[in-house]
């Protein structure tokens, strides 16, 4: 009995030595994409060069990886190193022909028994081929010492595998007279359709949230209160003229929806507005933003992020020419 036990235990740690090396590569989450949408690379780096705390960690960009955009860390410095693409970019209508190649952050120290992750986020191009890999080469510069993950061969038995994304196809286009009917989401008797707001520059403070709600009750209700992991706070705002000047405040006592009509959140009149952004709000991506209602209780809905120009929700989901944001 002890015999089998031991060799169930020789067996169990055999296969965690064997597993061990695979944990110690530079990685990279998440594993697949779809072609034509953004991506946001997540790069782990679980240790440091032969000991050697790592001090520099340089990621070059594929071809087919575009409008790269890293994330600041504290305590690191930031280099983008731009270069001409292998082909042109279709960014919404603009033909970019060269842009981030190479992304470096530097300055901090990430001692070798030690983890953590580089951020950067960017487009995997249309014209890439489900089933491709997108090899994100990336070194680690430990003073003296390096650590070059720059294998793009795909094979799991070489010593320094590049980390890689595998291409999935493009999501199919829904048909377009149902593609332009935006989500509706139903809470009681509210109805709650084309929640949306737009991109924002990378710095703005600030960003706009827009609505339908329909109250199909015999009952009044009112809009009390807003939050999303995305901003510091939301709040509900209203714009209207006085005089000729065209004003905004906060309604403090919230939105009041009459029974059996449909108040519209939109640009120019009443709207959320997020306060103090995390980060930009990036087209193409939705964020999540939950609503309490007086009667009605709350509701979480996802907010399809459109272009700076979008109008509306149907905007959000195909407009893909930019112009200039307001609330």
């Amino acid at each position: 009995m002890t015999q089998k036990y031991l060799g169930a235990a020789l067996t169990a740690v055999a296969s965690l030595a064997l597993a061990a090396p695979a944990w110690s590569h530079a990685g990279l989450q998440p594993a697949e994409s779809p072609a034509g949408k953004p991506y946001r690379a997540v790069i782990s780096i679980g240790h440091g060069c032969d000991g050697a705390p790592t001090q520099v960690v340089r990621v070059e960009l594929p071809d087919g990886f575009y409008n790269a955009k890293p994330m600041p860390k504290p305590g690191w410095q930031l280099q983008v190193v731009t270069g001409p693409y292998a082909r042109p970019f279709d960014n919404h209508g603009k033909q970019q022909v060269e842009g981030p190649r190479t992304i470096i952050w530097s300055g901090g120290t990430l001692e070798d028994g030690w983890y953590d992750e580089f951020v950067l986020r960017g487009v995997i191009g249309p014209e890439v081929a489900a089933g491709e890999r997108l090899f994100f080469r990336t070194v680690q510069e430990c003073g003296n010492a390096r650590a070059e993950w720059t294998d793009t061969s795909g094979s799991h038995d070489v010593p320094n595998p590049a980390p890689y994304v595998t291409v999935t196809a493009a999501p199919a286009k829904a048909d377009q007279t149902h593609a332009d009917q935006p989500a509706s989401h139903t809470l009681g008797d509210l109805t709650l359709t084309g929640a949306f707001s737009r991109a924002t520059a990378p710095k703005a403070p600030v960003a706009g949230g827009f609505v339908s709600i329909a109250n199909k009750g015999s009952t009044d209700d009112r809009l009390i209160a807003a939050q999303s992991p995305a901003a510091a706070r939301v709040e509900i705002h209203e714009m209207r003229m006085d005089g000729d000047v065209m004003t905004m405040r906060e309604l403090p006592e919230g939105l009041i929806l009459p029974a059996g009509e449909t108040v519209e959140l939109k640009p120019g009149g009443y709207h959320l507005m997020f306060m103090e952004l995390k980060q930009p709000f990036v087209e193409g991506e939705t964020v999540p933003v939950t609503l309490t209602f007086e009667n009605a209780g709350s509701i979480e809905l996802p907010f399809a992020i459109g272009p700076v120009s979008a109008r509306s929700a149907g905007a959000a989901a195909h407009d893909g020419h930019a112009g200039h944001s307001g609330h």
